[in-house]
């Protein structure tokens, strides 16, 4: 076996998988939202036996390897070594599992971890004094500085250029980094970061894929300073620590979005586990997808001013898009997450959690301060607020209940409501039907079946096949003949890669099929219903003789009908 091979047969897919997607069992399949594109009704499914999994809305398919790239951003051997460090299977020596992008991508994670460790010095050091007195003055003590790997970048704008060269780093993989800007004048490099604390940001897998920098003194500007993007780093798919949120997530049913990075470390602090942020960006609807993939219930707690207030309405557009279910938290007080734990306690900040309204009500809260609902004329204009929201609810019986308890929360007509439906109605186009699969015989289905999951089976009953009569025609004889073509030992991926993408796609609903899962695996079972394929073929044809000998009997063609009945009989006796 070689070690691909060896790599996947130890890499489950299902434990893989569910790391980033929750899974429900049924059979040998697992199913859940698919989590490269948006959906409510899961499509997503992964085959235990088979080790693979397939979308049956957007198509994304493959093996472990491939998920692991698709999910994490990464190329093939990327994703190999990922999987292989994981498990804790050697690469082979000597080996070299690359190309140039993977080097490049490789030398600028390498890079972040120099940079990691060399801001975590600084930090330590003398020169980070005044970093450390601002983290505790915002009560941020050394376990929470050590469990989210806080650091300081000094002022110079030059030790961390040097360090990357002392490392080995080139000047033009040191730029692509995006931790190091060239000068102007060509003279060369100086630090992206410089006066901050330093806050690490990690992709799903934990790994520091950027940088955000908190400036010490009022005159730096901005406050926040981001890393840009790069080839390991794309702002809008990445949320603050979701590496570490998603377990607890999961496991509590629901996430907290907060604005800032001091509010997930604050939160964390005080025991709250499940509150994430975006990296320095306007929610995106690809952070939503990655969080959906672990929960779909979210608290969006955004400072309480007007600037967090209008932040959390776009929010709650963009997650209503994605079909999440929103509740949202303003804390009294005008306190943001961070200060509120620290003055009221997490008990105070868990009850209010629990309190916290569903967004519409929220939103109804919103229009009343913003129109002047005692008159006819602001009512109407509150509801029209409300709408693009509503808009957003995928589910049409969702839409209507909400918009109902809205109106009459505003006191508006239900007649409006009504109004606004049928033109909404009229807008929305019908969603396009999913193309059915041919049919395929279920004794059929259990031969390709038997063949897929027995040698025996496919010794014995690959030779049967390959004798059959022209006239017997399969539904999936192709990729019977790449069974037959692959050979032993049979693996169901070297099988997928022979297959033209017509084949791939009817292999894919035949075997994520439930009835596929349900039948018995010998070589007995398939020869069974290669005989029984057999006799249907024959009764067919007999009946199809005798139709045509009746119609030539009907046209007064004898000799046709004598010719026929000869081939009837002949039939008759194989």
């Amino acid at each position: 076996m070689d070690f691909i091979e060896h790599l996947k047969s130890s890499a489950d897919i299902v434990r893989v998988v569910g790391e980033y997607v929750r899974l429900r069992k049924t059979g040998v399949r697992w199913v859940g939202l698919c989590p490269f594109h948006t959906e409510k009704t899961p499509s997503f499914g992964v085959h235990e036996t088979y080790q693979i999994f397939k979308c049956f809305g957007c198509g994304a398919a493959g093996d472990v390897i491939k998920f692991v790239q698709e999910i994490e951003g990464l190329t093939f051997w990327e994703a190999v070594k990922l999987l292989a460090e994981r498990h804790g299977i050697p690469l082979p020596r000597r080996a070299d599992f690359s190309d140039e992008q993977t080097r490049l991508r490789a030398g600028i994670y390498e890079m972040h971890e120099v940079a990691l460790k060399h801001f975590r010095s600084l930090l330590e050091s003398a020169a980070g004094a005044e970093a450390r007195a601002y983290l505790s003055r915002r009560g941020v003590g050394p376990q929470l500085v050590e469990e989210f790997s806080l650091g300081f970048a000094d002022r110079g704008g030059q030790s961390l250029t040097r360090r990357l060269q002392q490392a080995g780093f080139q000047p033009e993989q040191m730029e692509k980094s995006g931790l190091v800007i060239a000068r102007n004048d060509g003279s060369g490099l100086f630090d992206r970061f410089r006066g901050r604390v330093i806050f690490p940001i990690h992709n799903e897998s934990g790994k520091v894929i950027a940088f955000a920098g908190r400036a010490l003194s009022s005159e730096d500007e901005p406050k926040y300073l981001n890393s840009p993007e790069t080839d390991i780093y794309r702002k809008s798919y990445v949320l603050y620590n979701l590496h570490r949120a998603r377990k607890p997530a999961r496991d509590g049913g629901f996430s907290i979005l907060v604005e800032g990075y001091m509010d997930v470390i604050g939160l964390h602090g005080a025991g709250v586990h499940n509150a994430i942020a975006s990296c320095g960006t306007a929610l995106t609807a690809q952070q939503v997808r990655c969080l959906k993939r672990h929960v779909d219930n979210i608290v969006v707690n955004f400072d309480p001013d007007a600037a967090g207030s209008n932040a959390a309405e776009r929010s709650i557009n963009t997650l209503l898009e994605e079909a999440m279910h929103i509740r949202v938290l303003e804390l009294d007080g005008g306190l943001d997450p961070d200060e509120y734990v620290k003055q009221r306690g997490a008990d105070s900040y868990l009850s209010a959690l629990k309190n916290a309204p569903r967004y519409f009500e929220w939103l109804a809260g919103r229009a009343r301060q913003k129109f002047d609902v005692r008159s006819a004329e602001g009512r109407v204009a509150g509801f029209r607020f409300l709408l693009p929201a509503i808009r957003r609810i995928p589910s049409r019986i969702e839409r209507a209940a909400i918009a109902n308890d809205v109106a009459a929360y505003l006191g508006v007509e239900s007649s409006l409501v009504l109004a606004e439906f049928r033109s909404l109605a009229a807008e929305r186009s019908p969603a396009p039907k999913k193309a059915a699969t041919p049919g395929v015989p279920q004794d059929e289905k259990i031969l390709l079946r038997c063949l897929l999951g027995s040698e025996e089976a496919r010794r014995q009953v690959l030779p049967e096949i390959a004798s059959l009569a022209p006239s017997i025609k399969l539904r999936t004889a192709r990729i019977l003949d790449s069974i037959a073509a692959a050979g032993e030992p049979f693996h169901f991926a070297a099988l997928e890669g022979r297959l033209h993408e017509e084949d791939r796609e009817l292999l894919s609903a035949l075997v994520f099929a439930e009835d596929m899962n349900e039948q018995e695996i010998s070589a007995q079972q398939a020869l069974a219903c290669l005989q029984r394929i057999r006799v249907a073929a024959r009764e067919s044809d007999v009946a199809g003789l005798k139709a045509r000998i009746k119609a030539a009997e009907r046209a007064g063609n004898v000799q046709q009908a004598l010719a026929l009945a000869a081939e009837l009989n002949r039939l008759g006796r194989v």
